[in-house]
């Protein structure tokens, strides 16, 4: 496997992992199983840092669709090279740290780490958008 696909796989597996604390949380704060929760779909009030990883959850998957679409684009055009890997790399450790800085609350350093990722997945789409045509 290509390390451009063994990151994409790893981020997925990181974007999939984001999801749990918010469905653990919002699971022992409703009392499950409970007929009222499925019909009343106010959530509960949960903790401040649940909320943010609930929302670093949501960020992976809006991030993680054009990462993913560049890096199939790569892998089926046979652009691999040490420069994509190095930007699919640099895109999965900075959606780590994203998510570890978001959950923390530290908010200067989650727009840096935001800005790492888009500037690897445009990276990518340069590299894509640039190759020849056959």
């Amino acid at each position: 496997m290509s390390p451009e696909l063994s990151y994409l796989a790893w981020t997925a597996a990181l974007t999939v992992l984001l999801w749990a604390p918010f469905i653990i949380a919002r699971s022992l704060a409703v009392e499950f199983p409970n007929p009222r929760v499925y019909r009343d779909p106010t959530p509960p009030e949960m903790p401040d840092y649940i909320k943010r990883m609930d929302r670093a959850h949501l960020n992976a998957v809006e991030t993680l669709v054009p990462f993913a679409a560049l890096i199939l684009i790569v892998q089926t055009a046979g652009l691999n090279n040490d420069q994509t890997a190095l930007y699919a790399a640099v895109f999965f450790w900075a959606r780590v740290a994203h998510a570890v800085v978001y959950w923390l609350g530290i908010p200067f350093a989650r727009t840096l780490a935001f800005g790492v990722g888009v500037a690897a997945t445009l990276g990518l789409a340069h590299v894509v958008l640039t190759a020849p045509v056959a």
